[in-house]
């Protein structure tokens, strides 16, 4: 099936808090334990010293993960949007003495104007969003100490357009409209292996692990040089 793309941020407001309202929580736990796994021993503790980034953290809920597992790390989240960074926002201020490490900061990729390296780059379902995935991994490279690790999840495109309309009815039969019709439009607009494979090649990233989870997604991780 061809790719499609839509739209680079998610900036409605009634999109953003529909988004922001839908129940995430396995997949984001299953990212969360991902990212346990690749950190191995420099994961274990509160990780003092430790430094994050998330690429397109939307609402925010990645980033509030990293930041309660790793409270003595620094955490950024990132986004395009200022939709959805205003429900982050939102909700870091209902807990500020909790999350005293987490920042929020919006910025188009690519953002030249973020110095900062990160020990470990995270990102859950921003690739499919831009129209040219050599920004994506440009600013990856861009943020990443040597060393880093490197965690990224995303969509992966289906086949044909039966097997899309049946990851739809899968996974969002019960959701507002909305969400079903952001959904199959992210279907559409998302990579498949392959695809993913020469991106990493091109931006010279060689040596990442790049999978297929479940039945709907795509995993990129490793460490970089």
């Amino acid at each position: 099936m061809e790719r499609i793309c839509e739209p680079e941020l998610m900036d409605d407001v009634l999109q953003a808090e529909a988004y922001a309202a839908a129940d995430f929580s396995v997949s984001d736990r299953a990212v969360l334990a991902a990212i346990e796994d690749l950190l191995g021993a420099r994961g274990e503790g509160p990780g003092h010293g430790l430094s994050f980034v998330d690429l397109g953290c939307g609402p925010g809920n990645i980033s509030f993960l990293l930041a309660r597992r790793w409270p003595g790390a620094s955490v950024l989240g990132i986004d395009g949007a200022p939709a959805m960074l205003a429900i982050a926002e939102r909700r870091r201020r209902a807990d500020p003495a909790g999350h005293r490490q987490l920042r929020f900061r919006q910025l188009v990729l690519p953002g030249q104007q973020l110095q900062d390296t990160f020990d470990a780059v995270v990102s859950n379902s921003l690739l499919h969003h831009l129209h040219e995935p050599a920004v994506f991994w440009g600013s990856v490279r861009q943020l990443a100490a040597p060393g880093a690790w490197l965690y990224v999840r995303d969509l992966r495109r289906p086949a044909n357009h039966t097997a899309l309309e049946d990851l739809v009815q899968r996974h969002a039969a019960g959701a507002p409209a909305v969400l079903r019709r952001d959904y199959a439009h992210s279907l559409r607009a998302s990579f498949t292996l392959d695809e993913v494979r020469k991106q990493i090649s091109d931006a010279g990233l060689e040596g990442l692990e790049v999978r297929e989870r479940d039945d709907r997604y795509l995993e990129i991780r490793g460490r970089l040089d």
